[in-house]
């Protein structure tokens, strides 16, 4: 198995220069970022324990060790959560469920109650059910909403760097495509090496040198929303306030709406 929660941990390691964490730089530097040595000793670990996760051998990480992980290698929020899915290990400091309408509403029923462009994905981010709002604003992604919604599962990223329109229609194509990549990287955590996702990961990166590159680079952030800025070719530049949220009726279903900006 490709040994993806060594290789995160090293890229990060690698990425802290040692006044970062109060160690003095002394002397030239035959590898970049802090010695494995160094982040062992601050947090409480063995050098030979850490070279082994780092090498990908048979050995346990318990939640303590990649709590202080992560607290020494100042990850962000999106990260941290990253890190223990890699661990397949539960982060004690990830809140509960949340309460509400999530729990109870999925669907087709609740895009179409929606008003403003909505959609729902799945682990795979395919497309399983949108509203008209989005069919009308997705020109190249999203078909007219149909009973048939399910079935078509058009895949965001595959729209996103394979549609010919889809430079066109994404403002700020190059950040947004970057920041999407490093989204879905956070999502899928360590299932990108299991079926279906690994495959549908590979067959995107043959076909896209650009996905492959940012899949490559190993960046997560988190799916927070934000300002989604668009060229329509009818309606021109629009607008729009990105809210995300997970769906309780499905692992890995995600309810994505546009709120019309300010």
């Amino acid at each position: 198995m490709h040994n993806k929660l060594g290789e995160f941990i090293r890229m990060h390691r690698e990425g802290i220069q040692p006044a970062d964490v109060g160690l003095p730089d002394i002397g030239r530097r035959r590898t970049p970022g802090l010695r494995r040595e160094e982040l062992a000793q601050l947090c409480a670990v063995s050098p030979t324990w850490l070279t082994w996760i780092e090498q990908g051998r048979l050995v346990s990480a318990s939640t303590k060790v990649l709590a202080k992980l992560a607290d020494v290698m100042r990850l962000t929020a999106a990260e941290r959560g990253y890190l223990f899915r890699l661990a397949d290990k539960l982060d004690p400091a990830q809140p509960g469920e949340m309460d509400g309408a999530s729990h109870s509403v999925a669907g087709a029923a609740i895009v179409a109650a929606i008003k403003a462009p909505a959609y729902i994905l799945n682990q795979r981010w395919d497309a399983v059910a949108w509203n008209r709002p989005a069919s009308d604003l997705f020109v190249g992604w999203l078909a007219k909403p149909s009973a048939r919604a399910r079935a078509t599962q058009a895949n965001l990223l595959n729209f996103m760097f394979l549609a010919p329109g889809a430079r066109a229609l994404i403002a700020d194509w190059p950040d947004r495509a970057q920041r999407l990549v490093a989204e879905f990287r956070a999502d899928c955590g360590k299932y990108a090496d299991q079926e279906p996702l690994a495959g549908m990961i590979q067959a995107l990166a043959r076909e896209s040198a650009e996905f492959a590159r940012l899949w490559n680079s190993q960046q997560v952030v988190g799916r927070d929303g934000g300002t989604r800025r668009f060229v329509h070719p009818l309606k021109g530049e629009l607008s729009f306030e990105q809210v995300s949220f997970s769906l309780a009726s499905g692992r890995g279903m995600k309810l994505v709406m546009l709120l019309p900006g300010q």
